[in-house]
């Protein structure tokens, strides 16, 4: 979701460039691993350790708040999304939502930028026991479609994604947003959505996918 339909991404660093300078603490590049593509509780995790804030759990909360606020004044589809998604819808081709943001905001996307897309259903950091680079999200997601998870292709955006769809042995195609991707086995690159049709998804699954991993 995040980076990859919508252009959420940037106002995740938003929400915690605003509540890192908060706790006192200036948000650089430096701190791009720790906030793109990571769950709340991962970038709050980050902000105490560097910050020494005694309260990781009120730290995710403020995440959670400054982020909420922003995605429901609205979040622009990204380049060549509605296009693929209605290719997918056209040819009978399942999909779902798999995301690291919480429930809420997963909510709040799917009633407004993407509240035309006939997702199957929708996964959050709130579905599963561990959530992204884990592979559990779309081992959830595969079980819930009732296909194998070498059957599977997904779309992902920052190295958590890639890393937690590859460790499930998804085929992965990769649209990198704010950070960079390392290449790594059943990889694809495309700089945008813009440049993938549903064939590419298909060959992706055809050559056979990412040999599952450990998470």
């Amino acid at each position: 979701m995040d980076g990859t339909l919508v252009d959420t991404e940037v106002l995740w660093w938003e929400a915690t460039e605003e509540i890192a300078a908060r706790l006192g603490h200036r948000l650089t590049d430096a701190d791009a691993p720790e906030v793109v593509g990571r769950a709340v509780e991962d970038t709050a995790a980050h902000l105490v350790r560097v910050t020494g804030a005694p309260d990781a759990e009120g730290v995710a909360a403020e995440l959670t708040g400054a982020f909420q606020e922003r995605v429901d004044r609205g979040a622009p589809m990204r380049p060549g999304a509605d296009r693929l998604l209605a290719e997918l819808e056209r040819e009978g081709v399942p999909f779902a939502l798999v995301s690291a943001s919480p429930r809420s905001v997963v909510d709040s996307v799917i009633g407004g930028a993407l509240a035309h897309v006939p997702f199957a259903f929708t996964l959050s950091a709130d579905d599963t026991a561990r959530t992204k680079p884990h592979p559990d999200p779309y081992r959830a997601a595969a079980r819930r479609l009732g296909v194998p998870d070498a059957a599977c292709a997904a779309v992902e955006d920052s190295p958590d994604g890639a890393a937690s769809a590859e460790a499930a042995g998804c085929a992965v195609l990769v649209v990198p947003s704010l950070l960079p991707v390392p290449p790594g086995p059943g990889r694809i690159f495309a700089s945008s959505l813009e440049e993938v049709t549903l064939a590419d998804l298909r060959r992706g699954v055809a050559a056979g996918g990412a040999a599952p991993g450990r998470g």
